[in-house]
């Protein structure tokens, strides 16, 4: 827990609960023994409430975990092979990708931050959020912006390189064989408002503004209410 920039933890075998709780810039690497007779796709190797209230650094995890996964995740990048119920409530930055089935409610008070999730079951998104547009579900069709394709792609290689993910592995080749239908298998999920916040930060940098500036956030302040 709490572990700052320039530290690195790497678990061989299972963990508990709140795994990473406040990680504040170090990486935590889980991924099961070799001997462990069985795959860690689809295998719960992490507890509950994984990564909560992170806001920044990195977590790798080679295996399923508990419900709430990134609850109040501000700024952490995270992979993980499947989650439980909850996972990404009230998620206001950071990046998570998802390579697995999820629990249900689904990005329950999410308003910031983004995720990418494969195969992902829209039924299982909180449906409130959903109703209201609140949330945006995008497939990664061939209009997909290949900044994000490519920046999954790098987390896949990375989680590869982390963990000795086989599921990493295998998307990674059907990527290389078969991109287009390996690629509508992912989602982007993100909230209306944060995305909108994204593009204006985009358009800012590509017209040669701050988009820090004071030009930015009056943008920024006006598409999001204040």
């Amino acid at each position: 827990a709490f572990l700052p920039s320039g530290v690195a933890l790497r678990l061989i075998g299972d963990a508990n609960d709140y795994v990473g709780k406040g990680l504040s810039g170090g990486e935590i690497t889980v991924r099961p023994h070799p001997a462990a007779g069985h795959p860690a796709a689809g295998n719960v190797i992490a507890g509950n409430v994984i990564g909560y209230g992170a806001t920044a650094g990195a977590l790798w995890i080679a295996g399923v975990v508990g419900e709430r996964f990134l609850v109040r995740g501000s700024g952490v990048t995270a992979v993980v092979e499947g989650t439980g119920d909850h996972a990404l409530e009230y998620f206001t930055g950071g990046f998570a990708l998802i390579l697995g089935r999820t629990g249900r409610n689904i990005g329950a008070g999410m308003s910031g931050g983004e995720a990418v999730l494969l195969d992902l079951d829209p039924a299982r998104v909180n449906a409130a959020e959903l109703a209201s547009g609140a949330l945006l579900l995008e497939p990664f069709g061939p209009g997909t912006d290949p900044g994000l394709r490519a920046k999954v792609q790098a987390l896949l290689k990375r989680h590869l390189e982390q963990t000795g993910s086989a599921a990493a592995e295998e998307l990674l080749l059907r990527i290389a064989e078969d991109p287009e239908r390996t690629w509508a298998r992912f989602t982007r999920l993100i909230p209306r408002d944060y995305a909108r916040v994204l593009e204006i930060r985009e358009q800012a940098t590509h017209e040669g503004h701050d988009p820090d500036g004071d030009r930015a956030w009056e943008q920024i302040l006006e598409a999001t209410n204040g």
